[in-house]
């Protein structure tokens, strides 16, 4: 089989447009997380989330060329821009029938469906703007950034909730593995801080309702009441081992494992008993074909919601057993909050940085311990260690589970 590595990366984040300001961000423990400015949150019981901030995005393309995308289709150009930049690929060398596109998201356009749901009402249709369903789906975001790649080998979308870009880049990962691209730009998007979304979320109970955004997103904490919605784009650049080399790319890690189940149990909420993730977390440790106690360190799901951060703690006790005890685990999440569909990608940069730098992300803001999330969980500062596999964990709305596996590459 084909060895797969990262050879690029690229970021739009609540701490930071690039991917050395998100990890500058993760070092200092800065928290990204603050009140809601994109609409006016008066008669919202929520009132706080992780929103992009400062994004120059004529840094990247010009207003025209965004003109008819969606929040979530820029983010998702705008990173894998970033991306293109960073493994120095040359585009005018490589078979472009090789190349792919893997980008995901749980809701897509959302604030485009948004928008034009009002522009209906009020205005009636023949208002609604003739760019209102390319920007509203979820798979522009892919064929977006396809055509500004000239990617002309697979070109796909991933919509399984909070799992999406994880899948997205196991199944990237399996592309090339197989033999079918030589190089994928995979990850995720979402643009979904918007009073409908907001809305959505509030009426499940599923979102914090505090003010304090320092005690807000803050998973495994006892006093954990849901999560805070954040926003953003990640993207990786997959590429097959020698293709890689022949080119003198800078490697940052090799993908070695990735597993994915379904809990089939519950629309929203995860099985109870957590076996569903600790089969995904075992079939990536199989594929990676080494034993459960290489894994260094878990980023996991962690939403800071009360059901999700038990189930996962009972769902890493089960896969690792004895060695869940030596497990360093942390949920980044208390930086971002929780970006949903593209939550997976951003992780998994955060990973492969954490693997590079031999650092492991604290979980900020933690307070009061919770006896039914007894693992390691790196509270509140970040710890040098050496790391040689790391696992990055995402969970789903419909019972999906996704975990890859992240190994270090030697001298590189």
């Amino acid at each position: 089989m084909r060895r797969v590595v990262i050879s690029g990366m690229g970021v739009v984040s609540p701490i930071g447009n690039s991917v050395d300001e998100m990890w500058d961000s993760i070092k200092n423990e800065k928290c990204g997380i603050d009140f809601i400015t994109h609409f006016d949150t008066s008669d919202y019981k929520v009132k706080l989330a992780a929103e992009v901030k400062n994004l120059d995005t004529e840094e990247y393309f010009s207003k025209k060329d965004l003109k008819f995308n969606d929040r979530f289709t820029q983010f998702a150009r705008i990173a894998a821009k970033q991306a293109l930049l960073d493994s120095k690929i040359n585009l005018d060398s490589i078979v472009l029938d090789r190349l792919g596109v893997v980008i995901a998201s749980g809701i897509g356009g959302i604030s485009t469906i948004e928008s034009c749901c009002n522009v209906l009402n009020s205005q009636g249709n023949s208002r609604v703007s003739p760019f209102f369903i390319p920007m509203a789906l979820v798979n522009l975001a892919a064929g977006s950034v396809a055509i500004d790649l000239k990617a002309k080998g697979n070109c796909s979308s991933v919509v399984t909730a909070c799992a999406a870009s994880t899948n997205a880049i196991g199944d990237a990962y399996h592309r090339i593995k197989f033999g079918f691209e030589d190089i994928i730009f995979a990850g995720g998007s979402e643009a979904s801080i918007n009073p409908l979304s907001i809305a959505g979320f509030q009426s499940m109970r599923a979102l914090n309702s505090s003010d304090d955004k320092n005690r807000a997103s803050i998973p495994f904490d006892k006093d954990r009441s849901g999560f805070v919605m954040g926003e953003g784009a990640g993207i990786i650049v997959l590429e097959e081992y020698e293709h890689a080399i022949k080119r003198g790319a800078k490697i940052y890690a090799e993908i070695v494992g990735y597993g994915s189940t379904c809990d089939a149990s519950h629309i929203t909420a995860p099985i109870e008993d957590g076996s569903g993730g600790a089969k995904a977390m075992l079939l990536a440790i199989k594929e990676a074909n080494i034993s459960k106690n290489c894994i260094d360190y878990i980023n996991a799901h962690g939403t800071s919601t009360p059901l999700n951060d038990k189930t996962e703690t009972k769902a890493i006790k089960l896969a690792f057993e004895e060695h869940a005890k030596n497990i360093l685990v942390s949920s980044t999440k208390s930086y971002t909050g929780h970006l949903l569909g593209a939550s997976g990608a951003i992780e998994a940069i955060i990973s492969i940085k954490a693997l590079r730098e031999n650092y492991v992300p604290a979980t900020i803001n933690y307070k009061v311990y919770d006896e039914e999330c007894d693992l390691d969980i790196v509270a509140n500062k970040g710890r040098n260690v050496a790391l040689n596999y790391v696992m990055s964990n995402s969970l789903g709305f419909g019972g999906h589970n996704a975990s890859i596996i992240f190994k270090k590459v030697e001298n590189q």
